[in-house]
């Protein structure tokens, strides 16, 4: 299967990336970087009681707001490129419903992944990487190649998907292994936690798309 070319079909898409932008810009126009890292970034610690709340976003909405914060131009540009190279993709196949599910429950699992991995931890987590990566399981799943071929296809399928999530996850774990004494904080459990999110709902939302079609 070959990726769509077209833009006309993936307005959900545009419009993430257009809100994620302005975001960004807001807050870099008014100087609140850091104030917006505390505010909206998933604390992990806020999660487990550790530490208090204070004057933050909501901790039960943090995991959407940290997707609209980016600790630089840098990170929001390949935030954003992710976004729109997977998005353009599937929403034309899982419709607009679809990928705005398949985003926002990938922000959620990334920040479940991340809690999973490190209860404790008060540095906030920023980025849409988690969400993004749920459409990067997705596009994995409608685009990837099966490496073992096999006669029942759902078999096919589910190797398929372990073969992707084991790929991702050990690529996370040598970015990881890489970054550690660089002191930059990559959220690893994040990046995997939206992978798999979007590995096990791509079919399911397709199929939900189309029975209501």
């Amino acid at each position: 299967m070959r990726p769509p070319a077209s833009w006309n079909n993936a307005r959900v898409t545009l419009g993430i990336a257009a809100v994620t932008a302005l975001a960004w810009l807001l807050v870099t126009t008014v100087g609140a970087e850091l104030a917006a890292t505390y505010w909206g970034g998933f604390i992990p610690a806020r999660v487990s009681g550790t530490l208090a709340g204070g004057p933050l976003a909501p901790v039960w909405l943090t995991p959407l707001t940290a997707t609209l914060v980016h600790a630089d131009i840098l990170h929001l540009a390949f935030n954003l490129l992710m976004l729109l190279f997977c998005g353009r993709a599937i929403e034309p196949i899982l419709g607009a419903k679809g990928v705005l599910i398949l985003y926002l429950v990938g922000a959620y699992a990334a920040a479940a992944a991340q809690f999973g991995w490190s209860p404790g931890e008060r540095a906030p987590m920023i980025g849409a990487s988690g969400a993004v990566s749920a459409l990067l399981g997705a596009y994995a799943m409608f685009f990837g190649r099966h490496r073992i071929k096999v006669a029942n296809n759902a078999a096919a399928v589910a190797i398929n998907a372990l073969w992707l999530a084991a790929a991702w996850i050990g690529l996370q774990l040598l970015i990881g292994f890489a970054s550690a004494g660089s002191g930059i904080m990559i959220a690893i459990a994040a990046h995997i936690g939206g992978f798999l999110a979007g590995l096990l709902l791509a079919r399911p939302l397709l199929m939900l798309r189309w029975r209501g079609a």
